[in-house]
């Protein structure tokens, strides 16, 4: 047996360009002496709160206490307000045959009003597992989560395959001995983010989920030989 294994805040959702957004929003209200984009962009793949730590070591302004809580509830309450489906997921979910789950190193609060709020809960069925940062006690993201999903779901790591969107995803899922597609959706608009995630460890990389399909039939032919 089989696994697909999705990461459904990022790649089923376009929600990378919201979360910069408010990033933007916070980190150029605190630390106003920055060039907040362009420290993001070397911040790639960072949990939020390491991003803050990361862009506060260059700013003479310290940030509250709580940051990293203020950002992530905003991210979330955008997220629930502004979020939409990557075009063609709910069908390409839908036509896969394999066993699906979600694993997403966001916390699982979000994954849940990300699939609920854009209706693609559906695409995967009531009882579909859902697993999250919130599971593991490392920080995030941790190739534990991925294991963790493995055991529970009842398959070895190499019977997983994962569709990541973030260099950090796909570093851990690579580490803990899955196979990794590396998704560039509609928001990444970085034309470096494919060599960031192949060289992560992405087996191939799917746009906008165009050849989901044909990529997974592929996968289990290789995997199978």
């Amino acid at each position: 047996m089989k696994a697909v294994i999705f990461d459904c805040d990022g790649v089923l959702v376009d929600s990378e360009a919201l979360a910069e957004g408010v990033l933007e929003e916070y980190l150029g209200r605190w630390l106003p002496d920055l060039n907040i984009a362009e420290r993001l962009s070397q911040a790639l793949g960072m949990t939020t709160g390491d991003i803050l730590k990361h862009l506060e070591q260059h700013s003479v302004y310290t940030l509250p206490d709580n940051a990293t809580e203020q950002v992530d509830s905003a991210i979330e309450a955008r997220l629930a307000r502004e979020l939409a489906p990557v075009a063609g997921a709910h069908d390409a979910v839908l036509a896969i045959p394999l066993a699906k789950a979600v694993v997403s190193n966001s916390r699982r609060q979000r994954v849940v009003a990300s699939l609920a709020c854009t209706q693609l809960a559906d695409a995967f069925g009531k009882d579909t597992p859902i697993f999250t940062a919130d599971q593991v006690a490392n920080p995030k993201p941790d190739p534990a989560l991925y294991l963790l999903a493995a055991t529970q779901l009842g398959y070895l790591p190499g019977n997983c395959l994962v569709i990541e969107d973030s260099v950090a995803g796909v570093t851990a899922a690579h580490a803990a001995g899955m196979c990794v597609i590396g998704f560039v959706g509609a928001s990444h608009v970085d034309a470096e983010q494919p060599a960031r995630l192949l060289h992560a460890g992405a087996w191939r990389i799917l746009e906008h989920m165009q050849g989901l399909n044909a990529l997974v039939n592929e996968w289990q032919v290789r995997i199978a030989s």
